[in-house]
């Protein structure tokens, strides 16, 4: 028995139905396709009138771009002619150093031998 009385005991309320707030329930499907945009494909982006898509793991553009397949074979083939250039002239810079190279050290070794010259030629007088 209870000290000072009744205990306070309420009954347990019974859990409550959800009740939606949204109207998106009713509407069918192709009005939510269209709503919602259920039905989207890979990322896309436009970049300078290009699109590119992500497709697979990679960026791809889409074949109605401005660049055509024979403007992309062409840039390629430019790209690789200056690759070799580029190249050739880094051979050229490699071989030019190493010629002043060999000249500076040649000019330090014959200054060398003048001042020997010189300094037999003092030593005689």
């Amino acid at each position: 028995m209870p000290l000072f009385g009744n205990t306070f005991s309420p009954k347990k309320t019974p859990p409550r139905k959800s009740v939606s707030l949204s109207s998106l329930h009713t509407l069918d499907h192709s009005t939510k396709e269209i709503e919602l945009g259920l039905e989207y494909g890979p990322p896309a982006m436009n970049i300078g009138g290009q699109i590119w898509r992500f497709e697979e793991g990679q960026w791809a553009t889409e074949s109605g771009g401005n660049a055509s397949s024979r403007e992309m074979q062409r840039l390629k083939k430019r790209n690789v002619q200056l690759e070799e250039e580029n190249n050739l002239l880094k051979l050229k810079i490699e071989i030019l150093l190493d010629m002043l190279t060999e000249t500076t050290v040649e000019y330090h070794l014959m200054e060398k031998e003048l001042e020997d010259v010189k300094a037999q030629h003092r030593r005689k007088k």
